[in-house]
């Protein structure tokens, strides 16, 4: 049984109060739009396409970019009319399933669960109960509990509006009926639109089978109209990861300070401090601690390694037993074998720390490979950019470098060397041998301080 998915993201969003088309602002520091299209994926659809209107010029590369099929409602003739403008990407499938750009939080299960609630010839439609159904469309049912219509507020009596099961929007629907049945909606409402949920009266004539399911969670099935509103959903949407996390293992001082924006793997044992911010694909292992207020970014953190407060790791790969901060910074391409330690106000770029090596504050390490055993001073510095190209630090095992060194690359400390502090080395330090640079200390007899000018 073939699936297509229709997401409709044409809406202009003027309740943002933003150049930016709605679907494009982000929620967990990904698209909404985003969210929408992971989740669709999912459910390996035959095909699907996106329907766009309002801010296509920004919305249609993004989804070029990931080879996303794209379709145009150049005019905003509601949700009826927007489907009809896809007719190219469902019109040989059996059942179409119909998304928002600006529902952000719909999960897979319940997705499939409405696509397998009957058959491939009935409608489907996803519905939820609301406290106040204010603004949503009401589900019109008889006394058996047969689902009629769905009427939208502004044509809604007095009672109907008092009815609070309420259309998500979310449907699935029979891809041949949907061909024809498009065509013969009509525009005679309130809002003077084609409404996608006449539909469900026109099933009631023709004798179209139609289900229904109801999300329990009115969150998942939210949508976005304002940033009070995206906000409200990122509170929800952290508040369920950290859950997860912690049932999963995770030890957290505070959940409600922990953001996750991207995907997180753990083990166990592991403790997570407050103001944390997780970003990209990580992995922690078993019994890693994350000091407060530290931004990981697409690394991996190896068993026992302790992150301490105010750091900042992106692209990097911390070893087993390492300790890095705090207020350090790994960048990109950084990598410490076990028992590394990188210290306060420490910098590592693109570098390779070996195994047990010790750079504990106040240094630039860059473009470096290090062994194992080194001892780095502070504020040593590796050189390794000559205002036009970079160049590689060897420093081997068992190296001592004295504080305020500078190695200007490229440049070879071998194996047991010792590095004088103060030193500039712009050569090879020879293996087991002591290298500095000197400069003479004098002393200038009756040299005056300057006194401040009255």
């Amino acid at each position: 049984m073939s699936l297509s998915i229709i997401i409709l993201a044409a809406g202009k969003g003027t309740r943002m109060k933003s150049a930016k088309p709605k679907v494009m602002h982000t929620l967990a520091n990904k698209p909404l739009l985003q969210h929408v299209i992971d989740t669709a994926k999912q459910l390996n659809p035959s095909q699907l396409a996106v329907v766009c209107g309002s801010g296509a010029d920004e919305v249609m590369p993004y989804l070029e970019q990931q080879g996303i099929d794209t379709a145009m409602q150049l005019e905003q003739k509601g949700t009826g009319h927007a489907v009809e403008q896809a007719k190219a990407f469902y019109q040989d499938s059996d059942q179409v399933l119909v998304l928002y750009g600006d529902v952000p939080l719909i999960e897979n299960a319940t997705l499939e669960a409405l696509i397998h609630e009957g058959d491939a010839s009935t409608l489907k439609v996803l519905t939820t109960v609301l406290d106040d159904p204010t603004g949503y469309g009401r589900i019109v049912r008889d006394v058996t509990g047969r689902m009629l219509m769905i009427t939208e507020e502004k044509d809604a009596n007095e009672e109907t509006r008092e009815i609070n099961e309420v259309n998500t929007g979310i449907m699935c629907i029979p891809a041949k009926w949907l061909n024809t049945a498009l065509s013969q909606l009509d525009n005679n409402n309130a809002q003077g639109e084609y409404y996608l949920t006449d539909l469900i009266a026109k099933a009631v004539e023709e004798g179209i089978d139609i289900d229904s399911i109801t999300c329990e969670d009115e969150q998942e099935v939210a949508g976005v109209n304002n940033r009070v509103q995206i906000a409200e959903l990122e509170s929800y949407y952290q508040q369920k990861k950290a859950t997860e996390l912690m049932m999963a293992g995770v030890t957290m001082r505070d959940p409600a300070r922990v953001d996750i924006r991207g995907e997180l793997t753990v083990g166990q044992d592991i403790t997570v401090d407050v103001n944390v911010i997780f970003e990209g694909n990580n992995t922690l292992a078993n019994d890693v601690t994350i000091g407060a207020n530290c931004i990981i970014i697409n690394s991996v953190i190896h068993e026992g390694a302790e992150i301490l407060p105010n750091s900042i790791i992106e692209n990097a790969e911390v070893g087993a037993n390492c300790s890095v901060g705090p207020y350090a910074r790994l960048r990109p391409g950084s990598r410490l074998a076990a028992k590394a330690k990188v210290g306060n106000f420490v910098e590592v770029k693109n570098a390779n720390i070996g195994l047990g090596s010790k750079i504990n504050h106040l240094s630039y390490i860059g473009d470096t490979d290090m062994g194992a055993d080194v001892n780095i001073g502070a504020g040593t510095i590796t050189c390794n950019y000559d205002g036009a190209n970079k160049h590689r630090t060897v420093i081997g095992d068992r190296v001592f470098v004295g504080s305020d060194t500078q190695l200007v690359a490229p440049v070879n400390i071998e194996d047991g060397a010792t590095i004088g502090a103060g030193s500039t080395i712009r050569k090879t330090a020879p293996a087991g041998e002591l290298t500095l640079t000197v400069s003479k200390q004098k002393t200038v007899s009756g040299w005056q301080r300057p006194v401040k000018k009255k």
